[in-house]
C-alpha cells in the first residue's frame, strides 16, 4: 500500500501565520506539523509516499524530508497548484498509486493512539472498497459527519451539515483500493467548487464498500489548522511527551521502531543532531535501547 500526505492548501484559517509558511511546517511543540502525519503512516506500514504541495512549498519540504532514505522509506513530491479539494489528491498521484491501494492523510491532522493502526498494518493490499475513521466531537457541524447504525454500519455521510445527525466527524484518514482514482476522475465540483472527500466516501457507500473504524478513548485526533486547535495539539504533545518520558511524531524513532532503519543508522541521525532537547531524546533512547 501506497500513501499520501496532502500538504497543500492555502492555510487561510491560520491567517497570517500561513501568510508566507505552509502550515504543516508550522511547529507543533517541538516538531514540524507534517512529522506526525508522517509518523501515522509510518506506524501503519507503508513506505512508499507521495507529499503533494504547493509549488512555492515543496523546496522547503524537501529541505526537511530528503528523499526519505534517511528514515528507510521512500518520499516523491508533486504540487497541487490550487486547493481543488481532497479528492484532487487521488488525480494528481494518479501514477504514483499505479495498481494498488493507497492511504491518504492530511498533512495538518495528528493522530495518537494504538487504535488506529489496529488490523492495518497486516493487510499487504487494502481490497476490501473504502475505509475512514470516525472520532466523536463536540462541533460535528465543522466536518464529515457520519451516521452509524446500531451494529457501526455507516448509514450517510455529510459535508458540514447544519444539522448533524451524528457526533461522529470523519477524520482526515482515508484508505481506498484502486478504484478511488477514476471515482476522483468522475467527481464533479461541488458549490465551493472543490472535489469533495465526502463524494468518495458517498460512492463507496452507495455500493455498501465503506468501512468505518471507529477511534477509541485511548485515541485522540486534532485537526490542527486553526489557531486553536493548533496550540491544543502542541499542549497536548508537551503534556505526553513530559509526563511518559516518551515521544510523538519522531521520524527516527518511529522508522527505529519499525525496523526500517538500522540501530547504526538510528545512531548515526542521533549523533547530527544539536544539543536541544530533540537530539538529546534520540541520544537518551539510542543509549536506554
Amino acid at each position: 500500500m501506497k500513501g499520501i500526505v496532502l500538504a497543500g492548501g492555502l492555510g487561510t484559517r491560520l491567517h497570517p501565520l500561513t501568510s508566507s509558511c505552509s502550515k504543516q511546517l508550522l511547529p507543533v511543540y517541538d516538531k514540524p506539523l507534517i512529522y506526525y502525519p508522517l509518523c501515522t503512516l509510518l506506524n501503519m506500514g507503508v513506505k512508499e509516499i507521495l507529499c503533494i504541495t504547493r509549488a512555492s512549498d515543496t523546496d522547503s519540504f524537501f529541505n526537511l524530508l530528503g528523499d526519505g532514505s534517511q528514515w528507510g522509506i521512500s518520499i516523491q513530491y508533486a504540487i497541487q497548484n490550487e486547493p481543488k479539494g481532497i479528492a484532487e489528491a487521488f488525480i494528481i498521484g494518479d501514477k504514483f498509486i499505479g495498481r494498488g491501494s493507497v492511504t491518504l492523510i492530511l498533512g495538518d491532522n495528528l493522530f495518537y493512539g494504538s487504535s488506529i493502526t489496529a488490523g492495518v498494518k497486516e493487510d499487504k493490499e487494502f481490497l476490501g472498497g473504502g475505509r475512514v475513521f470516525a472520532y466523536q466531537v463536540p462541533d460535528p457541524e465543522r466536518y464529515g459527519v457520519v451516521e452509524l447504525s446500531n451494529e457501526g454500519k455507516a448509514l450517510s455521510i455529510e459535508e458540514k451539515p447544519s444539522s448533524p445527525k451524528s457526533n461522529y466527524a470523519v477524520t482526515g484518514l482515508y484508505i481506498y483500493d484502486n478504484s478511488v482514482v477514476e471515482r476522483a476522475k468522475r467527481l464533479k465540483p461541488s458549490s465551493r467548487g472543490e472535489l469533495e472527500i465526502s463524494d468518495i466516501n458517498q460512492s463507496y457507500l452507495e455500493e455498501l464498500k465503506l468501512e468505518v473504524s471507529i477511534l477509541d478513548e485511548g485515541s485522540t485526533w486534532f485537526d490542527a489548522g486553526t489557531p486553536d486547535s493548533l496550540i491544543q495539539a502542541s499542549q497536548f504533545v508537551q503534556s505526553v511527551q513530559k509526563r511518559q518520558s516518551t515521544m510523538i511524531g519522531s521520524p527516527e524513532e518511529t522508522a527505529l521502531r519499525n525496523k526500517l532503519i538500522t540501530k547504526d543508522e538510528f545512531d548515526e541521525i542521533a549523533n547530527n543532531y544539536s544539543k536541544g532537547s530533540y537530539g538529546n531524546y534520540l541520544r537518551h533512547e539510542r543509549n536506554s535501547s
